[in-house]
């Protein structure tokens, strides 16, 4: 009985194998961790905004404009739920990923408003937080990259014959991904301007 039930057992185990089981189950597992990884680095941006705010509202004249945009969509994207199961609901995703992109862009506006404002291009503290948010920029968009080739094996995995059968059985559905509209900047790492000189169009700090 025993030898009938190992035997059973092993060929279920090929059958498995045969039919795509472990690999998407591989993938599945290797999807989440590229995904938490992004996780992180968005958490860790998240936690810079504070202190280059900080910094910029010491500046009297600093356009209150810019730090309003800044602040809100921090507390957008901090008012939404980074989990692991946002990836299995592409609306949620979505939302998640144009209220991070917006975030981005609001930071981004206001680094190149900065140059304009000599106290805090020479404040020490500011310079430091925006060395660490280029570096953690740069590492999004490397954890962006990697998550997107793993969504794309693990969702190629699961279209092809007979991996597709396997697929319904065991309740694998594909992965939510970021959009061609996003994949030209990702494919290049987006790169924080920390001197682009009083060119920019952001408004002059008035002379004292």
């Amino acid at each position: 009985m025993r030898a009938l039930l190992s035997a059973v057992i092993i060929a279920g185990t090929m059958l498995l194998s045969g039919c795509g089981y472990n690999t998407m189950q591989a993938q599945d597992e290797g999807v989440k961790a590229k995904w938490s990884e992004v996780i992180n680095q968005y958490q860790r941006r998240a936690e810079l905004i504070p202190n280059i705010v900080k910094t910029a509202e010491a500046e009297a004249n600093f356009e209150k404009g810019v730090l309003t945009e800044v602040t809100q969509a921090r507390a957008s994207v901090a008012g939404m739920k980074a989990t692991p199961e946002l990836i299995n609901d592409p609306v949620a995703f979505k939302k998640f990923i144009d209220a991070q992109n917006q975030l981005q862009g609001a930071l981004s506006r206001l680094l190149v408003v900065s140059e304009n404002y000599p106290n805090i291009k020479a404040n020490q503290a500011f310079q430091e937080v925006r060395a660490q948010l280029e570096g953690t920029e740069n590492r999004i968009a490397v954890a962006r990259k990697n998550y997107i080739d793993s969504v794309q094996q693990y969702n190629t995995t699961l279209r092809t014959f007979p991996n597709n059968m396997t697929a319904k059985v065991f309740g694998y559905t594909p992965k939510a991904n970021y959009t061609v509209a996003n994949e030209a900047e990702i494919s290049t790492a987006p790169k924080v301007e920390f001197n682009v000189g009083g060119t920019s169009g952001a408004t002059p700090a008035p002379k004292q």
